[in-house]
């Protein structure tokens, strides 16, 4: 088809092949850099239809430079980064790429949980730097996994797959969410708790929540208060679920014994002082950042985009409302959905 669209960043070749092999046109930003936003609006114009990534901010601007778009297909399980309210308003279906991450990402959480834990990063820079010289009894002490408490906030997919992974290390499971997980409390007799409790109790709290306005800075300088002089915090969700500017404090005075980052508050930009911190990992956001993880999670954006064009429903479109009143450009179509709760 005579399709013309657009893809924000280098994407795996097989989602870049599939949409060859249907439009026309497939121009693609290559490379590692980021889209400047004078180029993010030039590159978007006159286009039927744009892939993009949680790292382009695609706001009413945006989408009225894209006059004429057919949709938008973010290749992410979140969305924050689109202004889904005014897509909806000019009949732009939106999509995500749900599910598909759940195991890399719940992976990456226990890595960082353990990374933390047991000071690894330290205890890598100290042996490459040429210090070791012998065994010695307190060398690198860290914390014991095995037995203690691992608090779930968020236990929609990601969360409940990351508290499963704790069966092998014999741990119990607090979980905070509105909604009740009977299968964690069937499988690890995981205990609904609320968020000051399972602040108080958990030895390592992991962060599993999207981003809204009830969730952002979640954790800040009273959560991190309650925490356990000598747990662990870990965020793979949404950096400003956390305020950044309390965490550093926390640790810096070592009111938290350390904590696991993948995600940040200004992304890609640290807050002052985090980066100088020995009790802290920090990750470039490689939650999904496994071969076959990234590949599908392309070719889910692919066949959304592809669906989109065609006229007919995105498989994760996340404003279904539009179908019900038609899309821009297409005949009304009837289509429900339900959120990923994760």
């Amino acid at each position: 088809m005579n399709w013309n669209i657009f893809i924000t960043r280098e994407i795996p070749k097989e989602a870049i092949d599939l949409l060859k092999a249907n439009c026309d046109t497939v121009e693609v930003h290559e490379g590692d850099s980021l889209l400047r936003r004078e180029q993010l609006l030039e590159k978007v114009r006159g286009r039927d239809s744009i892939l993009c990534c949680l790292t382009e901010k695609i706001d009413a601007e945006v989408l009225a430079a894209a006059s004429g778009v057919k949709g938008i297909a973010n290749m992410a399980v979140g969305y924050d980064n689109i202004d889904v309210k005014a897509a909806t308003k000019q009949g732009i279906p939106v999509s995500n790429t749900p599910g598909v991450l759940t195991d890399a990402t719940a992976d990456l959480a226990w890595a960082l949980l353990f990374a933390a834990a047991r000071r690894i990063i330290p205890a890598d820079k100290y042996t490459r730097a040429g210090e070791f010289k012998a065994w010695g009894p307190m060398l690198f002490l860290g914390a014991d996994v095995t037995g203690k408490t691992l608090g779930i906030i968020g236990a929609g997919r990601i969360g409940t797959a990351v508290a499963m992974r704790s069966r092998g290390f014999g741990m119990s499971v607090l979980y905070c969410d509105p909604v009740r997980n009977d299968f964690l409390e069937k499988e690890l007799s995981a205990r609904l708790v609320s968020l000051e409790e399972l602040l108080r109790e958990a030895d390592f709290v992991s962060l599993h929540v999207n981003l809204t306005p009830e969730t952002r800075h979640l954790i800040g300088e009273r959560e991190l208060g309650l925490i356990k002089p000598t747990a662990y915090l870990i965020n793979t969700s949404r950096g400003p679920v956390v305020d950044e500017e309390a965490l550093v404090g926390a640790l810096q005075k070592r009111q938290i014994a350390g904590a696991g980052m993948d995600v940040y508050e200004q992304e890609p930009r640290l807050a002052p002082g985090l980066a100088e911190l020995d009790n802290v990992v920090l990750l470039p956001h490689i939650g999904s950042a496994t071969i076959a993880t990234r590949t599908k999670m392309a070719l889910i954006a692919a066949d959304n985009l592809l669906a989109m064009l065609r006229g007919e429903p995105a498989p994760n479109c996340v404003n279904p409302e539009v179908y019900k009143r038609g899309p821009k450009g297409h005949s009304a179509l009837q289509r429900t959905t339900t959120a990923e709760h994760a």
